[in-house]
């Protein structure tokens, strides 16, 4: 698949435009450093001004550490996602939420996919991370108790987690970064920030369609790797792990 640039409407890229626009004012004092510098190398192939164009994202990326966006068309397996991940391909959907989207979806799109995701793969610490997390999750394809492991530590820490390198709590998660009301529920006194550790995350399942109440905490985005590497140890040591809650 690819990106069909010339479909997007006028009204496409004004939504893009409403949307960065909006969430990097509401990101700034709550969102991890290391995020917004890479953003904002990004600057040249992926700002508010427009769309970004993917072939001009992916020369971007490629020259500086070989990662490129692979399109495909919402959802997937996740055979395919660790596979692509492994090979340092992230994945995009292309079509974008509506105005009258703006604040709910029930899939991720576009502006999730690389908004939220795309500027941390230019950390190297972080890009090597998740490298090798679709290493692990390729080599692992059929053992449920693995992939449930690996699902719940992509879920509190890619998706949903804080960081507190600069010595306050902020956030690197791109389901918070690419949402602007997440973005301010973080902050709210109502919800718990657990230290990061690795034990506690993967026996924490959690409901993928509600509003998170809990989050985990990383002093440093190499806590990162190092938690993919002692998750294979227990892994070849034979994992154990709370089950998943059944709805």
């Amino acid at each position: 698949m690819k990106q069909q640039y010339h479909k997007y409407t006028p009204e496409d890229q004004e939504v893009w435009n409403i949307l960065f626009e909006r969430q990097i004012q509401n990101l700034q004092g709550k969102c991890d450093v290391h995020y917004l510098r890479c953003l904002e190398s990004f600057a040249p192939v992926l700002n508010a001004e427009h769309i970004p164009a993917f072939e001009k994202v992916n020369e971007f990326m490629y020259s500086r550490n070989g990662w490129e966006i692979h399109v495909v068309p919402g959802l997937i397996s996740v055979e395919e996602f660790f596979s692509l991940l492994s090979e340092k391909k992230w994945c995009s959907s292309t079509w974008l939420r509506t105005k009258a989207q703006l604040d709910y979806l029930e899939e991720p799109d576009m502006f999730h996919d690389i908004f939220g995701h795309l500027p941390l793969l230019l950390d190297d610490v972080f890009a090597s991370f998740m490298e090798h997390f679709g290493k692990i999750g390729a080599n692992h394809l059929n053992e449920p108790i693995v992939l449930t492991a690996l699902q719940r530590l992509y879920w509190f820490t890619v998706e949903f987690g804080l960081s507190a390198i600069q010595g306050q709590e902020q956030i690197y998660g791109a389901g918070i970064i690419s949402s602007f009301g997440e973005t301010n529920h973080v902050f709210e006194n109502k919800i718990t920030k657990h230290p990061f550790d690795l034990d506690q995350v993967i026996n924490h399942a959690f409901v993928n369609n509600e509003i998170q109440m809990e989050y985990y905490v990383i002093q440093e985005f190499s806590d990162l790797y190092n938690a993919v590497e002692r998750l294979e140890a227990l892994i070849s040591e034979g994992l154990d792990i709370t089950p998943a809650i059944v709805r």
